[in-house]
């Protein structure tokens, strides 16, 4: 009797055991399905345009070419870099939007910890103005920052001893000055991100910092801010990423720069202005008015690509930070 019961166990517990292993397994292959069609998603476009760019011209209307360029050709490039000004327009590109970028993850870390960690006359009234600044789109203030900037001044001050405001339009100044005061792109989600992290840092250790002589500038510059430097690492990605390639705020301020956005988005303009005019066959005839469609989405397909690869370097360098800061902001907020 007693042999029966330990023989019903132990197949009860084999059973138990090969059920669960069956639904790991099964899980794990759920997972890997899923992960795999996410990455074919988010890399396919990618690919697609990594392959066309290396394309020659009979390879577009070739219907046997698929994936893989049968005349390969660094020409595109070559060509697109002539079309953009690709060199000169990466590095002022590089040090207006690197300057931005630094300028607003200081000004939003001030502001994320003040909101954080003081009482101040409302409060609540200005975090709600900052959650105004996430859900309200610039596109609906462009006017009014338009005019602000146009006739900039302060007080009448620069009126009073000039005659006239200062118009601030197709300066860098007025671009950096919005990232220095906190109003520049995605700013709001800035300080609300960094905000919920502050709040999550426990408060005995800046206690602990004032109980041995430091003020609060020195606590929240030797104990806050190498605490959150993954999360400023983080908001700096995001902020210098949506500024290489934002076109709005760099059509209104920075008209008179070549910024690589501005750029991209005049690029098939800008091919088909040159197909008009220089793309001449050896007897001098025009080979079309307008540039097809194909060699048209070749060209932007690798502008695309040359646009995107000092960002793709830049997260490369900076992943491990990256990654270490969306696990502490799960673990914390």
């Amino acid at each position: 009797m007693a042999d029966n019961k330990s023989l019903e166990r132990r197949v009860f517990s084999e059973t138990y055991f090969a059920k669960r292993s069956l639904s790991r397994a099964f899980y794990k292959f759920c997972r890997a399905v899923l992960l795999f069609g996410l990455c074919f998603l988010i890399l396919q476009p990618l690919l697609n345009k990594l392959s066309v760019s290396f394309m020659g011209g009979d390879d577009l209307f070739d219907a046997t070419v698929i994936a893989i360029p049968r005349n390969f050709t660094l020409e595109n490039y070559r060509s697109v870099g002539m079309l953009m000004g690709y060199w000169p327009s990466l590095f002022q590109t590089i040090a207006i939007v690197l300057v931005s970028a630094l300028l607003q993850v200081a000004a939003c870390t001030l502001a994320a910890y003040g909101f954080a960690r003081y009482k101040f006359p409302f409060k609540k009234f200005w975090f709600g103005c900052v959650m105004l600044v996430i859900i309200v789109p610039p596109h609906i203030i462009m006017a009014s920052l338009y005019l602000n900037f146009r006739f900039f001044d302060i007080f009448g001050i620069f009126r009073l001893f000039t005659g006239e405001p200062i118009n601030m339009l197709g300066s860098f100044l007025g671009y950096w000055m919005l990232s220095a005061t906190g109003m520049g792109l995605k700013s709001g989600l800035y300080i609300f991100i960094l905000r919920q992290y502050f709040r999550g840092v426990p408060r005995d250790l800046e206690e602990a910092a004032y109980i041995d002589g430091c003020g609060r500038l020195k606590t929240f510059a030797r104990i806050m801010l190498p605490d959150a430097t993954p999360m400023l690492v983080s908001c700096f990605l995001f902020s210098f990423v949506w500024q290489w390639t934002d076109s709005f705020y760099s059509t209104l301020f920075l008209t008179n720069h070549d910024m690589l956005a501005v750029r991209l988005a005049a690029l098939a303009d800008v091919f088909n202005h040159w197909w008009a005019n220089v793309a001449m066959t050896g007897a001098g005839t025009a080979i079309g008015s307008v540039a097809p469609l194909a060699h048209t989405q070749m060209i932007v397909a690798t502008g695309v690509l040359m646009v995107l690869a000092p960002v793709i370097l830049l997260y490369l360098v900076a992943q491990r930070a990256f990654v270490e800061s969306l696990a502490q902001t799960g673990i914390k907020m």
